[in-house]
């Protein structure tokens, strides 16, 4: 390794740059990302508010416009060739999710606007059928809102309880409480793969385990997972997995429920209407196989086929290579920060993907934010929808950089920097 000075007047310690990953540069990348190039403010744009929403390739881009130029229908019911071919792409794409997800067949995976409405699927199906006075549902303090409230509102129409699992000090869930929390009452454990705060990678295989010793259901959140790392949920033994497209390169307003087969198949149905039925009579209604009776009305056609090409286009690099390089980026961007005087960073446990959120003395985190912004640095600032978790920590907001494969220690650079004149204007 070579030793880099970070930009800016006597900044010590020095950064270790990280070494080239082999399989894996970041310009790779950055190439197809048409919006990196542009200019914020008179600057060059660095986007780190990944955890936030990831920016597109020109692959995606480009699946959309030919989508709309092309094959533009509505699908399953028409005969005629582009809603046969409509028809194909929205079911070839449900079937590169389940492969991207490792499931068992497509017919285990419902497209949802994203995992939000995929909590609130679960909620208000599996919950209502399942949860009865006296049940629990287990959640982590990490948790985002929408793997709180989902669960907060179902429980209290039935009378069940949310119990939340604490945290250690490193920001990881406390697993011996979590262990001490179980119980036969315990009916569904909700927990992120990784926080969109503090970047924990929680240890969702053994806590799905652990869970299932007591016949209890395990929902978990991958929102902010599936970008950094592959995923097996037939490995995770997870009852539901959850995503957003936005999250993992693909566009806004879609993502993906995974359940397991025999899960799926005991849910009543949630939204009702076109596509979901089998056959309507004013007597009696028969819905459509799974997952179909869950996807009522028209689905988000066109950008099922831009989940499809953003998985197409994030899984033809090297994944090992990417999380490798990612590592390496959060540990340098963890050096570089600690330069920076009064800053103060939430979080340290062992496994982390690359969220940096941090306080910075003597300056609010929306004027932190905002003055990055003329320096064309794009971070996030606010709750982010985790406000137990930053009570936590004794705080009602903080600043948060997340970092993507076409970031780099540039990037990391011009941010320290900026940080530093921050602080030196007192």
């Amino acid at each position: 390794m070579t030793t880099t000075d970070l930009p800016g007047a006597g900044l010590t310690p020095r950064a270790v740059a990280p070494t080239p990953t082999p399989g894996f540069s970041p310009e790779k990348a950055r190439k197809d990302v048409p919006i990196l190039h542009r200019t914020v403010n008179g600057r060059p744009l660095v986007w780190l508010d990944n955890g936030a929403t990831t920016q597109k390739p020109r692959q995606v881009i480009e699946a959309l416009t030919a989508y709309y130029s092309t094959a533009n229908s509505n699908i399953h019911r028409g005969a005629h060739t582009l809603a046969r071919e409509a028809t194909e792409a929205y079911e070839s794409g449900r079937a590169k999710v389940a492969d991207f997800l490792g499931a068992e067949s497509p017919g285990t995976v419902v497209f949802v606007r994203g995992t939000t409405e995929a909590i609130n699927l679960v909620a208000q199906s599996w919950g209502r059928a399942n949860l009865g006075p006296g049940d629990e549902v287990l959640v982590p303090v990490l948790e985002h809102h929408s793997d709180i409230v989902p669960w907060q509102r179902v429980a209290a129409e039935r009378r069940a309880r949310v119990v939340p699992v604490p945290l250690l000090p490193d920001g990881s869930i406390d697993q011996d409480a979590y262990a001490d929390l179980l119980s036969f009452r315990t009916q569904l454990v909700a927990v992120s793969h990784a926080s969109n705060v503090l970047g924990t990678v929680s240890p969702v295989r053994e806590m799905t385990a652990l869970a299932h010793r007591y016949g209890a259901k395990v929902l978990v959140d991958g929102a902010q997972a599936v970008a950094h790392m592959p995923v097996d949920v037939q490995d995770l033994d997870a009852d539901f997995y959850v995503f957003s497209g936005h999250k993992i390169f693909a566009p806004t307003g879609i993502g993906a429920l995974y359940a397991k087969p025999d899960v799926l198949a005991a849910m009543p149905p949630w939204q009702s209407g076109g596509n979901m039925i089998d056959a309507v009579d004013f007597d009696h209604t028969t819905y459509a196989p799974d997952p179909h009776r869950f996807e009522a009305g028209t689905g988000n056609i066109a950008d099922v086929v831009g989940l499809s090409s953003a998985l197409d286009w994030l899984t033809s690099f090297d994944r090992k290579a990417v999380a490798a390089y990612e590592t390496e980026l959060l540990a340098y961007a963890t050096q570089a920060l600690a330069t920076v005087p009064g800053l103060d960073l939430l979080g340290s446990g062992p496994d982390r993907i690359a969220v940096l959120t941090f306080t910075l003395a003597g300056h609010d985190p929306t004027a932190v934010a905002d003055w990055l912004d003329q320096d064309g640095i794009a971070i996030r600032a606010g709750h982010h929808c985790a406000q137990p978790l930053l009570r936590h920590y004794g705080l009602e907001s903080a600043a948060r950089a997340s970092l993507a494969l076409y970031n780099t220690t540039e990037e990391v650079d011009q941010l320290v920097t900026s940080l530093h004149e921050l602080q030196q204007t007192g």
